[in-house]
């Protein structure tokens, strides 16, 4: 289509056509690079802690639970090859604006919550790649702050984000989880490492085994989320309904033998309650397995990982403010752009007050767990609007997920996103604070459409410009 035809277009109203340029390969890059992140650099340890050396089953576990969710979302991503996500597929299957809205916001919190949790590990990895040890927690928090502070300051400005740029990031994050493996591989060929640990339990009292190691994958769960960002690629994908199953599932399958391989090298090498100990985890192995290796450029790799996640995920939660400010179901404030730079200034200055709050509250692993958790619920309702969706044929082909997984994955996800898994009590306090604030929003907004305004917001997430959140 020509740029003629394309402006043409826009202007009568319709919406115009993306450029379909990712094959095979920048997709399953994509994919990859959008799971890798903060998770695996950061929570490794709190895991460890959790469940003790088999600190790899929790990891297994989670990949299996996003693995049946990424079935729903490619039966809805080659079903309906637009761009889109979660609020626009339960929009789609109930039509009920509230839940829409309350979804979103949901996205938009665990963006929140995982940018937060990546500037507490910038931070200890600064220190760390400085050779300095605070010997107060204020220094960190005053980091992490300045840190987010910085983050603010680039989303203002504008970011110019593009497939070429994932692919770098992609292979720096890659590259020193690699690190990891390969460290931990040739210290167990030296018979170095202790493979006794991997099967250790440490079981906290009065607590079963089972009920260890679900509590340690609601928390694990933070490391495999992002495959479902992929989607809103669609329109930007050759030949998306042949491309997106093959691409997403060997993608997953990657991360998840990754993550498995990290798990193993950390536990071999350092002592569970050792991992436990600070927000660099992965930074003790590489120093057990390879004392001669130089830490600076692990931590610097580290802090290039998470910088990278907690900006993508601040781009996002202050886009999706901006959207369903312009939708009219949040106040319009939060909808205004700075004159030159095009930028959402208001919606930006509050989700980084907002993080600012979570940093300052919240430890790594309340966090981690609250980004999982807001997750899991998103999960729990694309996997029930999958089957309700099924109702609405369409005369193309798709992917069509056997009917069995998304029930599992639905039962799961709403199993560990419940207390029965062992979820943290901080879990639930910090996203019922941030739905509140969200909810609260809505109400105010609702007031002032109804009688001040005279006006009805009819909220279509299919008009947001929106992504998810990345770990």
């Amino acid at each position: 289509m020509s740029d003629s035809t394309a402006a043409a277009r826009a202007s009568a109203g319709e919406r115009p056509e993306l450029k379909r340029v990712m094959g095979p390969g920048l997709l399953l890059l994509f994919v990859v690079g959008d799971i890798l992140g903060t998770g695996v650099y950061a929570l490794t340890g709190k895991v460890a802690g959790e469940v003790g050396g088999a600190v790899w089953l929790p990891f297994l576990c989670a990949f299996v639970v996003a693995l049946l969710t990424a079935t729903s979302y490619l039966e809805l991503v080659t079903k309906y090859p637009k761009a889109g996500g979660a609020a626009v597929y339960t929009h789609k299957a109930f039509g009920i604006h509230f839940l829409t809205f309350l979804l979103t916001f949901a996205v938009m919190c665990s963006g929140l919550t995982s940018a937060s949790s990546a500037s507490k590990a910038f931070a200890a990895n600064f220190f760390s790649a400085a050779h300095i040890d605070p010997d107060r927690g204020a220094l960190l928090m005053i980091t992490a702050l300045a840190f987010m502070t910085l983050i603010a300051l680039v989303n203002l400005r504008g970011v110019g984000e593009s497939v070429k740029a994932n692919v770098v990031l992609t292979c720096v994050e890659l590259s020193g989880l690699l690190i990891v493996i390969g460290i931990g591989a040739w210290a167990l060929i030296g018979g170095d490492g202790d493979t006794s640990r991997l099967t250790e339990f440490h079981v906290p009292e009065g607590e079963s085994g089972f009920g260890a190691v679900t509590a340690a994958t609601a928390l694990a769960f933070f490391a495999m989320v992002g495959f479902e960002d992929s989607v809103n690629m669609a329109e930007e994908t050759k030949d998306p309904v042949r491309i997106f199953p093959r691409m997403m599932l060997i993608g997953l399958c990657i991360t998840g033998v990754i993550y498995v391989l990290v798990a193993i090298s950390a536990v071999a090498l350092v002592s569970p309650d050792e991992l436990n100990k600070g927000a660099t985890p992965l930074l003790k192995v590489v120093q057990a397995g390879a004392p001669g290796f130089p830490l600076e450029v692990f931590a610097w790799i580290t802090m290039f990982a998470v910088a990278n996640s907690a900006l993508i995920n601040m781009l996002m939660a202050s886009r999706l403010l901006y959207g369903m400010s312009h939708e009219q179901v949040l106040p319009g404030p939060l909808g205004r752009v700075l004159r030159r730079r095009r930028t959402p200034y208001i919606a930006i200055l509050f989700t980084t007050l907002l993080s600012f709050a979570l940093i300052g509250y919240a430890d790594l692993a309340a966090l981690g767990g609250t980004t999982a958790f807001l997750l899991l619920c998103v999960f729990a309702i694309v996997n029930v609007a999958v089957l309700v969706l099924r109702r609405d044929p369409v005369e193309h082909k798709h992917f069509h997920a056997p009917t069995a997984l998304p029930v599992l994955g639905a039962v799961l996800c709403v199993y560990l996103a419940s207390p029965l898994s062992g979820r943290a009590s901080a879990d639930y306090k910090i996203a019922g604070w941030l739905m509140l604030v969200g909810v609260g929003l809505w109400a105010l907004t609702w007031l002032l459409n109804k009688y001040v305004f005279n006006r009805h917001a009819d909220f279509d997430p299919s008009h947001l410009d929106q992504q998810g959140p990345v770990n």
